[in-house]
């Protein structure tokens, strides 16, 4: 019982992406043509609302649920461990026609193949859970 708000947050979040059209494969297609801004958009405002909400953690002090200080350490930059994996990770959202979010959703829609995807990325997630040590970080 503890769970349903997670569930609700997903089954909310999984109607908003069906709505604005994140899980249509036309729409992936377009974006990665340029052909349109409308993914570009929908990304975009995401990123601008996580920027925002981060400083607002950040200037307000905001503690987690479990009461401790919300503290987001600065990140090792890399260009070579984001070049590799934006590269692969744009393959694959390219050659699915799904990120993993809408993976669940188009699943949840009937879309069967879609379990071939979400078994592939999670072999891909163990994969490089096995090989993390011998990659640049």
């Amino acid at each position: 019982m503890n769970y349903i708000k997670f569930i609700l947050t997903g089954i909310v979040f999984g109607i908003v992406l069906a709505k604005s059209q994140v899980i249509s494969w036309f729409r992936i297609y377009e974006m990665f043509r340029f052909e349109s801004f409308h993914m570009y958009g929908i990304i975009g405002s995401a990123v601008g609302i996580g920027i925002l909400i981060n400083i607002w953690i950040k200037r307000k002090n905001i503690k987690s649920i479990s009461g401790e200080f919300i503290n987001n350490p600065p990140k090792q930059k890399s260009i070579p461990r984001y070049l590799i994996g934006g590269t692969l990770f744009g393959l694959g959202w390219a050659l699915s026609g799904a990120c993993p979010g809408p993976m669940f959703i188009l699943l949840g829609f009937g879309y069967a193949p879609m379990l071939i995807v979400i078994v592939g990325a999670l072999l891909g997630t163990l994969l490089y859970g096995v090989v993390r040590n011998k990659l640049p970080h």
